[in-house]
């Protein structure tokens, strides 16, 4: 009972609150059933995915928050227990992100979107609104296949330079547009 007590008491219930919301976080991921958005975001907390960084701070400052209410008693010190455990969380994710960051390089927000707005060489005889492919060159100077689909009556045959304006996530395709016959101010150029 008196651990029940302890996890439902002050500042330890926000933590175990948090860390309810973590687990059913990943048991939900591990079935398969959460958008792993969250994962993928690149550095977006202390260095380290989203998700991960909080699935670092929230068991930890849990447990330091467990420990601290438990050898404290009054309003005062819980409070104290609260920010000493919100730091301790903050370096263990912050030591955490360390070899992530090397594990997992940040993309600039995700490589399909960071080839909207670049130009790319048509692959297929046509482009239409369900079929297509084109190369398209990265910041770095590889290059890829996508896929691409139109939404109007344009004309594109293998070799035609299009732009790419949006990357359609549900279809995992872009959609292009000819590419105008002139340099266009803050337009990236394929190479």
């Amino acid at each position: 009972m008196e651990f029940f007590g302890a996890i439902l008491g002050f500042p330890t219930v926000l933590f175990t609150v948090l860390l309810v919301l973590v687990i059913a976080y990943w048991l939900v991921v591990l079935l398969g059933g959460a958008d792993t958005d969250l994962i993928d975001v690149g550095h977006g907390l202390l260095g380290a995915p989203v998700a991960v960084g909080l699935s670092v701070l929230v068991p930890v400052a849990w447990l330091v928050s467990l420990a601290g209410a438990s050898v404290t008693g009054g309003a005062l010190p819980r409070v104290a227990v609260l920010l000493v455990a919100l730091a301790a969380g903050w370096l263990a994710a912050r030591l955490a992100a360390i070899p992530l960051r090397r594990l997992t390089p940040a993309t600039g927000g995700g490589s399909r979107t960071a080839f909207v707005g670049r130009s790319c060489v048509i692959r297929t005889g046509t482009v239409t609104e369900s079929f297509g492919q084109a190369e398209v060159t990265a910041d770095d100077g590889s290059s890829a296949i996508v896929q691409v689909r139109q939404t109007g009556a344009d004309t594109f045959t293998a070799g035609s330079v299009a732009v790419i304006y949006e990357y359609d996530r549900d279809g995992e395709f872009f959609w292009v547009v000819p590419a105008p016959t002139g340099p266009t101010p803050g337009h990236r150029e394929l190479s």
